[in-house]
């Protein structure tokens, strides 16, 4: 096994699995920062996580990437633990945290949860900022998220990239899945990427790594596989809904999931507009069977089992 890549002082990743995204803190002299803050249910490691590092110090601000729950369910934890915190989010969507409009947040049509939170200043890009004792530069990255932001180091060469590129791909592209077209966006975007030519890169999910053109070389081939057979991405992006969804419950029987998914905008959504011909318990039964033909869960007796 290659040896994990080299943060630079003060950049630490805390990295808890795909149901959460990785959190990235930031520790200055005089500043320590936090970038995303995993899903809610998380929240309770992440707090212990950042007093461990912090050793008793305070986290005086809170980045968020983008506004999935992955990314933002922390936030309220923390705000409760930090009172002084302040939280910048991307810009695109502060009415509806302010307003707390779930549907327009995303978190309703996913079937997903995120405790309401509160937003201080929006991340511009374009802009450059001291965090964390170095600078960083904003730079918009949508496609997988319209809204999304990724944030580049250039003295030290490291990008906190999101879900914006992984190691193998990128996140799935929702405005997709909501018919509009965003393919072009994201492959604008890893295009940015390699512009910026990082040698170290920190994930939303998944391990730091330091080949980025290898794993721009993958994201661009993974795109233009959904480009030539675009119902590939909304098959992934189904099973995606529902794996994460088993992430977080563990277990789940199959008459529990019929049930949310009939309550899940995005999952009836793709149902009428790309698989007319099944009903909805069909089509989940081949999602189910897709996910369990790559070892991501096992049903036994109508039950759902997490598996990985």
């Amino acid at each position: 096994m290659p040896a994990a890549p080299q943060l630079p002082q003060g950049v630490h990743v805390f990295e808890r699995g795909w149901l959460s995204s990785n959190s990235v803190l930031l520790q200055g002299a005089e500043q320590n920062v936090l970038i995303d803050s995993g899903y809610h249910t998380h929240a309770p490691l992440l707090l212990e996580l950042v007093h461990q590092q912090l050793q008793g110090r305070q986290l005086d601000l809170l980045l968020n990437t983008h506004l999935h729950s992955d990314h933002c369910g922390g936030n309220a934890a923390l705000a409760g633990r930090y009172p002084a915190l302040q939280t910048w989010i991307a810009p695109g969507q502060a009415q509806a945290v302010a307003q707390w409009d779930e549907r327009g947040l995303h978190f309703e049509s996913t079937g997903q949860h995120c405790p309401r939170f509160a937003a201080d200043r929006l991340l511009q890009p374009g802009e450059r900022l001291e965090l964390g004792g170095q600078t960083w530069d904003v730079h918009a990255a949508p496609g997988h998220d319209p809204h999304s932001v990724v944030l580049f180091a250039p003295s030290s060469g490291v990008l906190v990239s999101a879900d914006a590129l992984w190691e193998n791909g990128f996140g799935v592209v929702f405005p997709e899945l909501e018919g509009e077209h965003a393919f072009d966006a994201v492959g604008a975007t890893l295009d940015l990427i390699g512009r910026l030519q990082p040698r170290l890169v920190i994930p939303g999910h998944g391990s730091p790594f330091v080949d980025a053109p290898g794993a721009l070389a993958r994201a661009h081939a993974r795109l233009a596989h959904f480009r030539h057979q675009p119902l590939s991405h909304v098959r992934s992006g189904l099973k995606v809904l529902v794996k994460f969804k088993l992430l977080e419950l563990q277990t789940w029987p199959l008459t529990a999931l019929y049930a949310w998914a009939q309550q899940t905008r995005y999952i009836g959504e793709l149902q009428r507009r790309h698989f007319p011909d099944a009903t909805l318990p069909e089509l989940l039964d081949r999602v189910v069977k897709d996910l369990e033909a790559v070892d991501a869960l096992r049903c036994e007796s109508g039950v759902l089992f997490d598996v990985g």
